[in-house]
């Protein structure tokens, strides 16, 4: 059995919250937007279209926000494993890994360094249950053949 070249791992329920949820934001602040016109209800001011622009632009933003959450990836192959999470990035040879952890109740998977730094893998998460599960099987099949070629380079005496 050959291993895989790379693998890759994403989130994929956070992903369909995510753009659903950004979608909604969007169309909310624009429906916001379009019936933001005439005096601003005491009389004093008006609202213009540049006030309907600015509510447009904070959806667009708030869009933008919900969409970093779409960020968490995994990708490994033989010489190691590189993670993106919500915020920063790491890549790590599989010499400096121990194991791959998914702890019962953990919301996700984690690198257990041999320094015992534990190390999150975000888009492993749990609420994507199989899937998860299997990525996670992957990571650990890809760190045992390594652990193997160790042991087969290693000098005999």
């Amino acid at each position: 059995m050959s291993e895989p070249e790379l693998i890759r791992l994403r989130p994929r329920r956070i992903r369909v919250v995510c753009w659903a949820s950004a979608a909604v934001l969007l169309v909310v602040f624009s429906v916001v937007a379009t019936s933001l016109h005439g005096p601003t209800g005491d009389g004093y001011g008006t609202f213009q279209r540049g006030d309907q622009l600015a509510m447009v632009g904070l959806g667009i933003f708030g869009a933008l926000g919900i969409l970093l959450f779409t960020r968490p990836r995994v990708e490994a192959d033989a010489r190691g494993v590189r993670v993106r999470n919500l915020v920063g990035s790491y890549e790590l040879p599989w010499e400096v890994v121990r194991g791959i952890r998914f702890d019962r109740g953990a919301p996700w998977a984690s690198l257990e360094l041999h320094d015992d730094d534990l190390m999150p893998m975000v888009a492993l998460q749990a609420a994507d249950k199989e899937l998860a599960v299997e990525g996670v099987r992957a990571l650990r099949r890809l760190h045992q053949a390594h652990l193997a070629r160790l042991t087969e380079n290693a000098p005999h005496h």
